[in-house]
């Protein structure tokens, strides 16, 4: 086999590896999704909202993340993004509800961030630090999230976990677990809660399978240059 095609082969399975090992975390993770995702109750957290745009031709313009109001949260603000504004909304609460002793009949609902410029472009996500608190006394707290496109679009990540379960299709709410064990499915979640904003937000390392699968093509990438190496060596020693 002439050496330009062994050579040819090799570097293929290079560039076969890479889109593999880069692109599967990408594409598993193109939801919205929030960071940690675990949360010890009766304690204060930063979490971040990581938002994508999933879209080829429009831009995220607008993000709105919708707080519990049966376990609300009394504390929450926001970290400044460049090119965005925030606004946290309180509003009264379909019922009084008791925390930390205390009757409480407003609370923040939602957080809305929007965009001063173009957005988050195709391609590209956005993290949005705020901090939540006193987490409430529950086994996990759904905040679903309303993401709006330059074109108009909007996109409702609400769906809940036992949703999901039934249907896997639908598009999943951000949820913060606090007393319940997260689905094993899900491996965003951290040991420490409490993080700084500035760790809170760095990129997501991603899900256990796709992290596996992106091992598993770069060691298959390696072996193909290793066996391509291989194959233009015993070429060269038959032509002598």
């Amino acid at each position: 086999m002439p050496k330009t095609t062994l050579l040819t082969r090799a570097f293929a399975g290079i560039a076969a590896g890479a889109v593999l090992a880069l692109g599967v975390p990408f594409a598993a993770s193109a939801h919205v999704t929030v960071n940690p995702d675990q949360a010890e109750a009766g304690g204060w957290t930063y979490a971040t909202f990581r938002v994508p745009t999933e879209s080829d031709t429009a831009s995220t313009t607008k993000v709105v993340v919708h707080l519990p109001t049966d376990t609300p949260f009394t504390s929450v603000s926001y970290q400044p993004t460049p090119g965005w504004t925030g606004q946290v909304t309180e509003e009264k609460l379909p019922e009084p509800v008791e925390v930390s002793g205390n009757t409480i009949t407003e609370a923040p609902t939602t957080i809305t961030f929007t965009a001063t410029g173009d957005g988050i472009a195709p391609g590209q996500f956005q993290a949005f630090v705020v901090a939540l608190g006193p987490v409430p006394d529950t086994g996990h707290v759904v905040m679903p999230a309303t993401q709006t496109y330059s074109d108009g679009k909007v996109v409702e990540w609400k769906a809940t976990p036992e949703e999901m379960e039934k249907d896997d299709t639908l598009e999943p709410a951000p949820v913060l677990w606090i007393n319940d064990a997260p689905p094993s499915s899900d491996h965003h979640a951290t040991d420490d809660a409490t993080v700084t904003p500035a760790d809170a937000a760095s990129p997501a390392t991603g899900d256990g399978l796709p992290l596996g699968l992106s091992i598993s093509a770069l060691v298959l990438a390696v072996a193909g240059v290793l066996l391509g190496a291989f194959a233009v060596g015993r070429t060269r020693k038959a032509k002598r």
